[in-house]
């Protein structure tokens, strides 16, 4: 059992033809995650990848065709609120949105338009879902984890990595792995993702990856007090940045008096989270 993604995923690929699409469409089938089918527009009919991949011109197509129940989304920032209506528009139970550096506006709009359909939004600008053995849906490295009991959830992509490599190192493993991205305005946020993991019979820990900006981990830290009954650690990268300069993420910047690393520490801690002070120490700690 895992969260989001596991052995019924049927995958859809958009913006297959790209560089970045085709790469890790590539990377994706090593891992043998289930990829039926791929969406270029204008490029419907191609296959890729030797043939083992048809391409499309529409998500509907594709769906219609191949009984497709997900998609991984690799087009340009410009395109990327459109390539995602154009997913939920199709019924997909799960999109998940790799690109960087989509407008702040576009994502207003899509979080607006998938209010109230069914669709989970993972991203924009995440590595993915990687569940260690059985599938990857994005660019998270498959070599980096093994199974195990562990739920990862990270609003930072290197420090993912770093985290899963760490756990391997000290033979501890993970069950699913979730990059929900560090835009101010994304799909999946840390409760969802904890709730998830609350409900998973597989997830017996979770470690929770943090940076300074906005407010996700302070509401957190209150849905681990109400209702989480599994143990979370947790790290907050950022504790020398300085206020009111952007770091890396869009989302990692400090306004105003809320949004630090020391504020997110205490209020985990006052929820009974284990902080690590770096994350090699999540093995130790989890």
């Amino acid at each position: 059992m895992s969260i989001l993604v596991n052995n019924q995923l049927r995958l859809v690929v958009q913006g297959i033809t790209g560089n970045e699409g085709l790469f890790h469409t590539q990377q994706m089938l090593y891992y043998q995650t289930n990829i039926v089918a791929g969406v270029s527009p204008g490029k419907g009919g191609d296959w890729v990848l030797d043939g083992k991949v048809p391409v499309f011109d529409t998500v509907k197509n594709a769906v219609e065709v191949t009984d497709a129940n997900a998609s991984v989304i690799f087009v340009p920032a410009k395109y990327t609120a459109d390539a995602i209506f154009e997913a939920v528009d199709a019924d997909l139970d799960l999109v998940v949105c790799i690109t960087e550096g989509v407008p702040t506006m576009d994502m207003m709009r899509v979080k607006e338009y998938i209010r109230t359909k069914k669709t989970r939004l993972v991203g924009p600008n995440c590595p993915g879902i990687l569940v260690p053995g059985e599938a990857k849906v994005g660019i998270i490295p498959g070599n980096i984890a093994i199974p195990g009991n562990i739920g990862v959830v990270s609003r930072s992509g290197t420090l993912t990595y770093e985290v899963l490599y760490s756990l391997k190192k000290a033979n501890r493993g993970v069950s699913t792995c979730l990059g929900i991205g560090g835009d101010p305005i994304k799909g999946m946020n840390f409760v969802d993702a904890l709730e998830l993991f609350e409900a998973d019979a597989r997830t017996d820990a979770v470690i929770m990856i943090g940076e300074i900006g906005g407010n996700d981990e302070e509401l957190a830290a209150e849905f681990i007090s109400r209702q989480m009954t599994k143990p979370v650690a947790a790290f907050i990268a950022g504790a020398s940045a300085p206020a009111g300069k952007r770091m890396g993420h869009a989302g990692a910047i400090i306004e105003g008096k809320s949004g630090s690393a020391a504020e997110k520490v205490a209020v985990l801690k006052s929820v009974g989270v284990k902080i690590a002070d770096h994350p090699e120490q999540f093995a130790l700690i989890i």
